[in-house]
């Protein structure tokens, strides 16, 4: 947690948007998104990721590289929850740097996104919006590194891990969709076979 007395305080930003096209299909995608548990596990590696209950999970990032000075590999608590439209929240509720006391007690993260459906001409799209910031006090190693250069490095690494987090939505999120509608196919149509049975069989 970051102790607001530092006085070398420099504030990182980067935010990252998502439009992606939603083929048809037998259960629309505000059902599935109804399961915020299933976007996680979807878009997080699994060796990185533990589930604390239904709404939060606990991810480790990525390591992180600042300046070639320091690596770090934050890990924080992520709360997720959706409402009857089927739209998507994410909000950080907890940042650790565990075993480097010296920046976790210099470190402050805020993860905030929102990820719905939305209908423009006939047609269903997944509209998503992700904002990043972090707050942390320099170490005296970087004291007399010009600020701008810190400013660009840091908000470029930040941008870096929206990236990522986008670039798995686009190849997985979709996926794991398809592969839930199918499986909810397969739950329906036993039931099926039995309600719309061959008629002649009590004749």
């Amino acid at each position: 947690m970051l102790d607001q007395h530092f006085s070398h305080l420099i504030h990182f930003k980067a935010s990252e948007s998502l439009s992606l096209p939603v083929k048809d299909a037998p259960k629309p995608i505000h059902h599935y998104l109804r399961q915020p548990q299933r976007l996680v596990k979807a878009i997080a590696d699994p060796q990185l990721m533990e589930q604390l209950s239904d709404h939060e999970f606990r991810l480790k990032m990525r390591p992180l590289n600042f300046m070639d000075i320091y690596h770090f590999q934050p890990t924080v608590v992520l709360g997720v929850w959706s409402d009857s439209k089927g739209t998507v929240f994410l909000r950080s509720q907890d940042c650790e740097i565990r075993g480097i006391d010296y920046i976790n007690d210099r470190f402050s993260l805020s993860l905030k996104g929102k990820l719905s459906p939305q209908e423009h001409d006939g047609k269903t799209y997944l509209q998503g919006q992700a904002n990043l910031t972090v707050k942390v006090d320099l170490p005296p190693p970087l004291w007399v590194t010009p600020k701008p250069l810190l400013q660009v490095t840091g908000n470029s690494l930040l941008k870096g891990v929206l990236g990522r987090i986008k670039q798995r939505l686009l190849n997985q999120l979709l996926m794991d969709y398809y592969h839930w509608v199918d499986s909810q196919s397969e739950l329906i149509e036993p039931q099926n076979s039995i309600k719309f049975g061959d008629p002649c069989t009590d004749s």
